[in-house]
């Protein structure tokens, strides 16, 4: 029950900060740091594939509702949510409880860097290529995907690392 409604603190909390801070946030004119999906990395490790996409779909529905961009973020979010068990057993080869979310603690810090690395990648290039329509651009289509997965991740990396060390318990929403 507690990590339910935390969950839902995150998710309120997040997509919240997206669309009334962040994506008024444009470096260069081409990079806007896309917080949100950290709620979608943060997941515990045993729910199933079904729930992780729906929920993917639902953070990502929410931003498109709020920002006006037709469904973009909810296809992207959708097929990463699809994809992130697939990722995880990619990077961690041990079993790790169903309750576990993925932090630096639990999937050690290479394993946390390289899956949220990846996952984020997925997510904006989908993302950005759903945006663009077509692949004439591709360097800058490129360039602005991979700025964004830098901004992205490290912001990412921040929040954890103040998350491992203000929590002792489990690492669970």
């Amino acid at each position: 029950m507690i990590n339910t409604a935390r969950g839902i603190l995150y998710f309120v909390a997040l997509i919240l900060l997206q669309v009334l801070v962040l994506n008024n946030i444009h470096f260069l004119r081409m990079v806007t740091p896309l917080l949100y999906v950290y709620f979608i990395i943060k997941l515990p490790v045993g729910y199933t594939s079904i729930r992780v996409t729906f929920l993917s779909f639902l953070a990502g529905i929410t931003v498109d509702m709020l920002s006006n961009t037709s469904g973009m973020h909810a296809a992207a979010c959708t097929l990463a949510g699809f994809v992130r068990p697939q990722i995880i057993r990619l990077f961690i080869r041990e079993d790790l409880a169903d309750n576990i979310a993925p932090s630096f603690r639990s999937f050690g810090s290479g394993g946390f860097v390289r899956f949220v690395v990846v996952f984020v990648m997925l997510h904006h290039f989908s993302l950005f290529l759903i945006e663009s329509l077509t692949l004439f651009d591709l360097p800058f289509l490129a360039i602005r995907a991979l700025a964004g997965v830098a901004t992205t991740s490290i912001l990412i990396f921040i929040i954890e690392a103040f998350q491992k060390n203000s929590r002792r318990s489990d690492d669970q929403y």
